[in-house]
């Protein structure tokens, strides 16, 4: 593996710590608004973050490159709703997206096979960040006038947890 890919990924274990920040922030807002399954669910959303950025920091470590802490801005905190919260939440998984499919671009540039084979499980997992992200802005949509159905979606969320996928993926 060469240094600039060494480089990127870095770069992107950082940005899914970063990205596991931004969750939690979201999380805080959930909660000052009492509204405690919609906090779990990003209180989740940042342990899968959290998991794939140590996802990362093992395999540069199996690689034999050094994994390197950044420093990273503050996330946003204020919402003017939860609709606009999982927009922003959407949103952010589009960007981790596209830094996913540069990973794959330069893993493929430098024919870097394992690492092609490494990101095929992240890109597998953004098409079902997107799409879970989508369909939960979808219903929020819809139920925008129902109290009772966006409370018991926040009690949906409440059964949410964290799972972490087996070992061997």
């Amino acid at each position: 593996m060469n240094e600039s890919l060494s480089q990127a990924l870095n770069d992107q274990m950082n940005f899914e710590f970063y990205s596991a920040h931004v969750y939690l922030a979201m999380a805080a807002y959930c909660s000052g608004e009492s509204l405690d399954g919609f906090a779990n669910f990003f209180i989740v959303q940042a342990e899968e973050e959290r998991f794939h950025a140590m996802k990362i920091y093992k395999f540069l470590n199996d690689r034999g490159r050094r994994a390197t802490l950044a420093g990273m801005e503050t996330p946003q905190n204020e919402y003017g709703s939860i609709l606009e919260v999982f927009e922003h939440a959407f949103e952010h998984e589009k960007i981790v997206t596209s830094r996913i499919y540069h990973l794959s671009d330069l893993a493929l540039n430098d024919r870097e096979h394992a690492t092609m084979q490494f990101l095929k499980w992240f890109i597998d997992e953004q098409v079902e960040e997107e799409a879970m992200f989508d369909s939960i802005i979808n219903k929020l949509k819809r139920i925008e006038k129902d109290s009772n159905a966006f409370y018991m979606l926040d009690n949906e969320f409440l059964q949410r947890s964290f799972t972490p996928p087996d070992a061997k993926e």
